[in-house]
């Protein structure tokens, strides 16, 4: 067993070890280029041709929908 001298070392090295690391580590130069890449590659710019293919979908199926409510309808007033 160590005597006083050791614990205190101990103690002070676990207490300024992650102190330090957290210090290094979270600079913003560090972390500001790890989200813009990390952000980049969860969500890639959207380019127009994607754009342009959902609205697409997006307009294919509310016609769709509209459609089945209207043949719906005219069933319910024939029927």
């Amino acid at each position: 067993m160590g005597n006083w001298k050791l614990e205190v070392f101990k103690l002070g090295l676990y207490i300024s070890f992650p102190v330090g690391l957290f210090y290094v580590f979270n600079q913003p130069k560090y972390f500001e280029e790890w989200v813009v890449k990390t952000r980049h590659e969860l969500y890639p710019p959207i380019d127009e041709e994607s754009r342009r293919h959902f609205k697409e979908v997006v307009t294919r199926r509310k016609r769709l929908q509209m459609e089945k409510e209207l043949l719906k309808k005219l069933n319910e007033i024939e029927g």
